[in-house]
């Protein structure tokens, strides 16, 4: 095994069950509580058997109308997880070195190593992004730059100026990874520029998934947009046929549907409001919600109740949610935001917990 490669911390998915193996209903990997659409499960049964389209031609074009985007300059891959991993071994190698902000999303740690490229971790501003801290770490060992916008596992997001004032810091032969995974999610009128600047700039690649509004976490779809030379890198290496038949089949119809999309974005507003003004009202027991711009909410337990308890009294409610210590964040649970009575019965356990621990 090669040093880099034994020095990966293989990825721990959300679990989906208690310490005694009781089912759990999970709201520990930020899936649509909604599901997803209907258009897409019957477009499912339609699927055509053998090789699928190993350029993904009607699905970039239908990507395409929905965002604007030229579909030659968008790759499809095995969830955007495939493309974030190809952008790092395209474009760096052993010497090299990849930013990304601490707390930052797991799998950039895993594609930095997996290409034996050097981990370089940049201090966070309160659980968010510090452009400057970013900077600083520039060296000319640097290739890649990670952002996820939102942040995931901390939901916070920063705003077009400071995306625009990190790549315009940025030597030009830095690429700049704009993970925008959550990004359906932002409200109208919020936009971190990212689309704009891979539009007209050669270092900048944005990254989508259908795993999280779109519902399709388990066909395992996304998608990167950016200049044709970016492109074309990442077609070099990435699967030949790695999108299924099903998967295309249900992103096509998937992001056609607008209104799911609307009414999936609309719900999670709803209720991340509310969980976030019941967190704020448990803030006397020391929990905290830090500011999300994503489906899910970073809880810190920061006063006599502990996470890990808080998490033991979820799961004995029923539900499994995210602790995630091997991040950085022994003191925080990750929490999808899922139905009304879901949300409900977090915060009844929560606020017992709490009250339990005083």
């Amino acid at each position: 095994m090669k040093p880099w490669i034994e020095a990966i911390h293989a990825y721990v998915p959300g679990k989906s069950a208690g310490a005694d193996g009781k089912p759990l209903i999970k709201l520990s990997a930020n899936e649509n509580p909604l599901g997803t659409s209907e258009a897409a499960l019957a477009a499912r049964a339609k699927a055509p058997a053998g090789y699928p389209d190993p350029d993904s031609k009607a699905l970039r074009a239908a990507v395409g109308e929905v965002h604007g985007l030229d579909p030659a300059r968008i790759v499809c891959g095995t969830g955007s997880d495939e493309i974030l991993h190809i952008a790092a071994q395209a474009y760096a190698g052993p010497g090299d070195e990849i930013i990304h902000v601490r707390y930052g999303f797991a799998v950039y740690d895993i594609a930095t190593r997996r290409c034996g490229a050097s981990v370089v971790v940049a201090p966070d501003r309160d659980y968010g992004t510090d452009v400057d801290a970013l900077l600083a770490l520039v060296t000319e060992k640097t290739r890649v730059v990670f952002l996820a916008n939102p942040n995931n596992p901390t939901g916070r997001w920063i705003d077009a100026d400071e995306v625009a004032r990190l790549h315009a810091g940025l030597p030009s032969d830095v690429l700049l990874v704009v993970d925008q995974a959550y990004g359906e999610y932002l409200l109208d009128g919020q936009d971190d520029g990212g689309i704009a600047l891979a539009t007209d700039h050669g270092n900048v690649l944005v990254t989508r998934t259908f795993s999280k509004i779109y519902g399709l976490a388990g066909e395992r779809i996304g998608w990167g947009y950016g200049a044709p030379a970016i492109i074309d890198a990442l077609n070099r290496i990435r699967g030949p046929f790695n999108v299924s038949n099903t998967g295309q089949a249900m992103a096509l119809a998937a992001v056609a549907d607008r209104d799911f999309v609307r009414r999936a974005r609309d719900h999670n507003a709803a209720e991340r409001a509310r969980f976030v003004e019941c967190i704020e009202s448990l803030g006397n027991h020391g929990l905290r919600a830090v500011e999300s711009h994503a489906n899910f909410v970073l809880v810190l337990f920061q006063g006599a109740l502990k996470a890990e308890t808080a998490m033991a009294a979820i799961a004995d409610a029923g539900y499994a949610v995210r602790h995630l210590p091997g991040q950085g964040l022994p003191d925080a649970l990750r929490i999808t935001i899922g139905t009304a009575e879901q949300m409900d019965a977090i915060t009844h356990a929560l606020r017992e917990a709490a009250k339990a621990a005083s």
